[in-house]
């Protein structure tokens, strides 16, 4: 499931897919973070729990697809 931290229509929401890499590390990217000036960072389920904290306080909001990578290994598919 997909969620965020502020409401958005469902055609605003832009699936993150296997080519998106996180901006810090460069592995796929499962979070979408959105600056309140419109920049967006991706980041792995690590570096968003790493730096999630400092960007809620900057205003950032999140799409966050994390979900899928426990859907992935119960289910041995990578997604």
């Amino acid at each position: 499931m997909t969620s965020t931290t502020y409401p958005l229509a469902a055609a605003d929401v832009i699936p993150l897919t296997m080519v998106d890499r996180c901006d810090r590390c460069a592995s796929r990217a499962y979070v979408r973070a959105t600056l309140p000036n419109g920049s967006e960072l991706l980041f792995c389920g690590h570096h968003s729990n790493e730096h999630r904290a400092a960007l809620l306080i900057s205003g950032a909001s999140f799409h966050d697809e994390t979900d899928k990578l426990t859907i992935a290994r119960e289910s041995g598919f990578s997604v």
